[in-house]
């Protein structure tokens, strides 16, 4: 009798949806904060991991929104010496780039580039990614989702 019963408990509970979680707007201003300080609070907020029905195989993070992207600190020599690469595929396509040069041409990437290496390299790591939008300046289009401001010490 008893393992019917705990068998018929176990099938009450409510199965838990993406739709059941709720997803909050986050605005952090980014001026003159260290890159993987504040990488590492934004990848936190995407996966969901500061709330209480955190489940690693589920998105339930909320949406992020960086401003002044262009503004923001490294430590040490890296503004010189630090370099991304990218390759086109073909034979003598490897690119590299300094934290200088990429910060005139593509402010935004830095920030996406450190946080999008913090989340899983799976299906579940593309739809976080997906909300987060950086802006290099302040001006961002999200007013209307109300997002909350976020300071990162």
């Amino acid at each position: 009798m008893e393992k019917k019963e705990r068998q018929k408990n176990n099938l009450e509970k409510p199965v838990e949806n993406k739709k059941d979680s709720h997803m909050n707007w986050y605005l952090i201003n980014a001026k003159n904060k260290i890159v993987g300080r504040l990488s590492t609070k934004v990848a936190k907020l995407l996966m969901g991991k500061d709330k209480i029905e955190f489940v690693k195989y589920m998105d339930k993070g909320d949406a992020v929104v960086v401003i002044n992207a262009s503004e923001v600190a490294v430590t040490g020599n890296k503004e010189s010496d630090k370099k991304y690469y990218r390759y086109s595929g073909y034979p003598g396509g490897l690119k590299e780039t300094t934290l200088e040069k990429l910060r005139q041409r593509k402010p935004e990437y830095i920030i996406y580039h450190a946080v999008a290496g913090m989340l899983p390299k799976n299906k579940l790591g593309k739809s976080m990614i997906k909300k987060l939008h950086i802006y290099p300046k302040e001006l961002h289009p999200h007013e209307a989702q109300k997002p909350q401001e976020l300071e990162i010490k």
